[in-house]
């Protein structure tokens, strides 16, 4: 019986202790009714200081919202890629929401918004006494506008970096204390007069938590319904509007919690907007009728969400910002801007070409092999602009640790290490277009003829570079695919990608001069060490470079030789709207327009002629490119496309040195290749399948001087030595050959002849073949006519045979004829045949 008697004593006590907080109730009530009371600290007593040492006003944050990546259709309009956030919030505007939900949050959670000033009195005093009885908070009593000061509290202790300061700001917003309900009302009070309703409203519904991280009835309507938040139906309002009341324990995602969140729909929400008039009886039985169906929505979470293959273009784009200044001072920092500041991310991607992309990459490369880490990237840039307009490959982009790595990465073949990409690959002969542009830069033609055989020797003595390392000893390298190799114009050496011919011109030209106009057009290695400008990684292709880099080079040759740095990003514009600065492409003239014809002209003929013939898609529009494969085929390439569209088309080992030579691989479309073929297919499928629809114009005619055969005259070598005779031919244009030795009268060691002979006009670089004398030849004369005994003298120390003449008339004792006649000969190896007529 002792029980009930203390709690009847509690309840009493209780109740009479409303005499010690009647004086708060009386301030609060007066700050609501008389606020300048409140302001001015009329009051003496000592609860109205403790009151009037609140903070009188709060002003409401910017909220973190929602950053988003948008990529264009061939329509122009945006299409998401992908968003960002630590709070999933879009911010929306007044005429933005559904009436609907206006009067159902109105309804149930403040009825007396419109005409209380911050704190409902009634509402307050209930509380009070409901609390004072219980001995405890148990209800709070809050409007609209104290949730909302207690909302931006809460946001305001989550954007704290510290975690230790972050939670003692939670803690102190969120306590179940008189002390925090006081500061909320007199926060709330002091928003009212700076507020309109209205805008406190749109702000409370823009900032409440309606479980996990969906923020704001914007997102929620997206999340839930699929809807926006204009468009939400009475009985979907009515079930949002149940959720801020307790976000977990309602929400609608959980199938378990569907019916509690109906219950609380019609009971609590539906029922107090019937009660405040808000709807009609009849729209409240439809509505209480109406099942919660959710249409749950997941947000575009991260790059591994962007749709035909973008993920890894998405994430380039994040990269981009996370290292940019403009978004903040530090890593974290731009970290929590990108994931809170609510940006508007508009790139260069075009999903009509980044589809294109990724279906010829899927089509021809598969994602594994047992035999071989298979990798392939696909990049398309815009000539004179610099955009990015597809980024493909044969892996699923995904971060997550769990996905099997074989078909899986968060490597970007494409893009540079420091830009989420792999340390590069060797580019092959594609970097013989850099050597075709110092060529034709040195007065050159692409008529010249060189040597391309394989029996070639390179060696610091023959080979110069002004600023580098050229090569150590000897150097030799065999032709791709075993090709003979031999004399020929440089423009076919170039359709057939012969290494040596490129090797012996290197020896006219200086290696510095030929990295300098690469690194004009961004060259550079993926992993950010410096480039290897020796003779083979300069002439071969030796430097590991991404895909992006080679597309936006050889977008440089076909926008007249001004090369135009790679951009991923349009514009942004921040929460607010503003524009904000973003990265912008810079174009540099690299090389003179008249060279960047030619090798255009050039690059034409090896898609038409040589290498890339596989590629060509025979469709009408104009195509130019370069293939490239490594000394050990581990990874093969063609760079080229149109005057509208340039792209750089990647397969090899990912990992490892193993060659992919005589590999078969097996896309999508079923369809065997050849590992060396498939980038071909890739860069095919893409240009005639959709690329070309873009256009392309015809490419301008090359200056005569630049591709003609230019001729020159042999000069006369004979008589010096095999070293004099090179000098000289090579100083006259002309490739040399040593014939080795030959018989002739000329002192053993001299050049006795050429082939070409001295004096004849010849294509310029022709080889012309300088042979030696081994000086066995000995002057013979003709002794025909001379009698018998001076045709002795004459023949002496020489094979002679001799026969007599038949003819019975011949009496002169004279030698009627001799074979061989006058000239020079070996006697060692000549017999001189007579005809003697005798003395009768």
């Amino acid at each position: 019986m002792s029980a009930p008697k203390r709690k009847v004593s509690g309840a009493v006590g209780a109740l009479l202790g409303l005499v010690g907080i009647s004086a708060i109730a009386g301030v609060l009530v007066t700050a609501m009714v008389t606020p300048a009371l409140a302001v001015t600290g009329l009051a003496a007593n000592n609860t109205i200081g403790v009151f009037e040492n609140l903070p009188s006003y709060i002003k409401p944050d910017a909220l973190s919202q929602t950053s988003s990546i948008y990529a264009k259709n061939a329509d122009g309009s945006d299409v998401l890629l992908a968003s960002f956030f630590d709070q999933n919030r879009q911010t929306v505007g007044w005429t933005d929401i559904s009436q609907n939900f206006k009067d159902a949050i109105v309804s149930t959670e403040d009825p007396r918004f419109y005409v209380h000033g911050g704190m409902d009195v009634q509402s307050t005093v209930r509380a009070l006494v409901a609390n004072t009885v219980s001995g405890g908070i148990t209800s709070g009593a809050s409007t609209i506008s104290q949730q909302y000061v207690k909302n931006i509290l809460v946001q305001r202790a989550e954007a704290i970096s510290d975690p230790v300061a972050q939670k003692a700001a939670y803690d102190d917003a969120t306590a179940t204390t008189t002390d925090r309900k006081l500061k909320e009302m007199k926060l709330a009070i002091g928003l009212e007069k700076e507020y309109s309703k209205d805008d406190i409203l749109l702000g409370y519904m823009n900032i409440a938590l309606f479980g996990g991280q969906i923020y704001g009835i914007q997102a929620a309507s997206r999340y839930f319904f699929n809807v926006n938040a204009d468009s939400l139906s009475i009985a979907q309002a009515a079930s949002l509007a149940a959720m801020v009341n307790e976000p977990e324990g309602l929400r609608i995602d959980d199938p378990t919690k569907i019916q509690a969140n109906k219950d609380r729909r019609d009971k609590d929400v539906l029922a107090s907007m019937l009660k405040e008039h808000a709807i009609s009886q009849t729209e409240f039985d439809a509505a209480v009728a109406t099942p919660v169906e959710p249409h749950i929505t997941p947000p575009s979470t991260g790059c591994q969400t962007a749709s035909n293959g973008a993920g890894f273009f998405c994430d380039y784009v994040k990269r981009i910002i996370e290292q940019d200044p403009t978004f903040g001072a530090t890593q974290d920092e731009r970290d929590h801007n990108l994931n809170t500041g609510g940006y508007k991310i508009y790139t260069t991607l075009d999903t009509n070409l980044q589809a294109a992309a990724n279906t010829a990459v899927s089509d021809y490369v598969p994602q594994s092999m047992s035999s071989v880490d298979i990798g392939g990237a696909f990049v398309t840039v815009e000539p004179g602009t610099g955009k990015i307009l597809a980024m493909a490959q044969n892996k699923t982009y995904s971060q997550d640790p769990s996905a099997d790595p074989a078909t899986n990465t968060a490597v970007n073949y494409s893009t540079d290490s420091a830009f989420g990409g792999s340390t590069g690959f060797q580019n092959g002969s594609t970097s013989k277009l850099f050597v075709i542009l110092d060529w034709l830069k040195t007065g050159h033609s692409l008529g010249d003829i060189v040597n391309g055989a394989n029996n070639q020797k390179f060696t610091t003595a023959n080979i110069h570079n002004s600023c580098g390392d050229t090569v150590n000893g000897v150097y030799t390298a065999g032709n791709d695919a075993g090709e003979a190799g031999g004399r020929a114009s440089v423009l076919t050496q170039f359709d057939d990608s012969v290494n040596n011919a490129f090797l012996n011109m290197a020896t006219q030209l200086d290696l510095c001069d030929i990295n300098a106009i690469a690194s004009s057009f961004g060259m550079h290695r993926a992993s950010g060490k410096p480039m290897d400008t020796g003779l083979y990684a300069t002439i071969l292709g030796g430097n590991e470079v991404a895909p992006l880099t080679m597309a936006a080079a050889y977008a440089g040759v076909a926008n007249k030789g001004a090369f135009c740095t790679p951009v991923a990003i349009s514009s942004i514009t921040d929460a607010t709207g503003a524009a904000v600065d973003v990265p912008k492409t810079t174009c540099t003239q690299a090389i003179d327009p008249k060279i960047a014809a030619a090798a255009l002209y050039a690059m034409q003929s090896v898609v038409q002629n040589g290498t890339a013939t596989t590629g060509n898609p025979n469709d009408g529009t104009p195509h130019f490119g370069k293939t490239g494969t490594t000394d050990i085929e581990k990874d093969v390439w063609i760079v080229g496309g149109t005057s509208k569209l340039v792209s750089a088309s990647w397969v090899g080992n990912v990992n490892g040195s193993v060659s992919i030579r005589h590999t078969t691989v097996t896309g999508n479309n079923g369809q065997a290749v050849g590992s060396g073929y498939s980038r071909l297919y890739v860069w095919k499928q893409f240009y005639k399948g959709t690329a070309d629809a873009y256009g392309g114009d015809s490419f301008p005619q090359p200056d005569s001087s630049l591709t003609k055969t230019a001729t020159a005259t042999v000069p006369d070598v004979s008589g010096g030595t095999i070293d004099q005779a090179q000098s000289k031919l090579t100083s006259a244009g002309f490739g040399f050959s040593d014939g080795g030795q030959v018989d002739s009268d000329k002192p053993a060691g001299q050049v006795a002849n050429t082939n070409p002979s001295a004096g004849s006009s010849v294509a310029k670089g022709s080889s012309v073949t300088a042979y030696t004398s081994n000086g066995k030849l000995t002057p013979l004369g003709d002794t025909t006519g001379q009698s018998t005994a001076a045709a002795a003298a004459a023949l002496a120390g020489w094979n002679v045979t001799t026969t007599v003449s038949p003819d019975p008339k011949c009496t002169s004792d004279t030698i009627v004829s001799q074979n061989p006649g006058a000239g020079s000969y070996n006697k060692s190896t000549t017999t001189v045949a007579v005809v003697v007529c005798p003395k009768k």
